[in-house]
């Protein structure tokens, strides 16, 4: 006997028309809502951005003449560098109006066990703006035991005008510097009338002597004499500036105590009627 093949059914059935359509047209409709839910969120984040919960909102980076900012740097340093193992809580006291939430505890400055460290004096000799956004300054702070040294501070002005840290410190070395420099072209004066008034206007300058000085100064120049008096011993070389409107003075100085000093003074000349007068000497008053 041959056993007989099982024969193969189809099966029909029937759907309604509306699912057909929606199952064939769904991928579509999903593309649809994802892309109005992302022009909604986006148009949500553009109207009512979220803030974040205690971060503090920058404002763009001062300028390195800002006097707030240069101070709030100095005073820094300054605290930073003081400190005394008899009184360490003092020590760290004095760190605590910079202490932030992102920083070790002191700015993880650890003093040793004894000895003292005073700062004598901070002054600010150099400043730029980071690609952080954040003001960088170049401390100078002189100590009784280090001797002179010199920290990077970077300050951040926040959004309500406070300043703060924006970072930890770091020591660095002074700016860079050359030997004095001396213009090399300049000429020797050689009128003898404006060398005999330039020599008796340092005379009288820096006695300092206003009635006699004023015969010298031309009408309307304002002079600012020093509060210390000198006695002009010798006058080393004069020599015109480039446009010859001003003389250029190396003049050998004596205090009253003894101390002798070389000093360089510019003063403005100009001839009227046949005699010189000045107008100037070294620094304007009133700028």
């Amino acid at each position: 006997m041959v056993a007989s093949r099982p024969r193969a059914r189809v099966m029909v059935s029937t759907r309604p028309l509306w699912q057909i359509r929606l199952l064939h047209e769904l991928p579509r409709y999903l593309l649809y809502a994802t892309c109005a839910w992302g022009l909604a969120a986006s148009a949500r984040f553009a109207l009512a951005p979220p803030h974040r919960g205690g971060a503090a909102v920058m404002r763009p980076p001062a300028s390195p003449s800002d006097l707030g900012t240069r101070a709030f740097a100095a005073m820094f340093a300054r605290r930073y560098l003081s400190w005394d193992a008899g009184n360490p809580q003092a020590s760290g006291g004095s760190l605590a109006a910079f202490q932030g939430r992102a920083f070790e505890a002191e700015l993880g400055r650890r003093i040793p066990a004894s000895g003292r460290q005073h700062v004598e004096w901070v002054e600010v000799v150099q400043a730029r703006q980071s690609a952080a956004g954040r003001d960088v300054y170049t401390v100078a702070a002189q100590t009784d035991s280090a001797g002179l040294l010199y920290l990077s501070v970077a300050v951040a002005r926040l959004a309500d005008g406070r300043l703060a840290l924006a970072g930890y410190p770091a020591f660095v070395g002074p700016p860079g510097s050359d030997p004095a420099w001396s213009p090399t072209h300049s000429s020797a004066v050689e009128d003898a009338s404006l060398s005999t008034v330039v020599k008796r206007v340092l005379r009288n300058y820096l006695v300092p002597s206003r009635e006699e000085l004023v015969a010298d100064l031309a009408p309307g120049a304002r002079v600012s004499l020093p509060p210390q008096a000198l006695r002009l011993l010798s006058v080393q070389r004069l020599s015109w500036s480039q446009d010859r409107r001003s003389v250029e003075a190396i003049v050998q100085t004596e205090d009253a105590r003894g101390t002798q000093y070389t000093l360089a003074y510019e003063l403005d000349v100009a001839i009227a009627q046949g005699r010189w007068e000045v107008s100037a000497v070294q620094m304007d008053p009133d700028a």
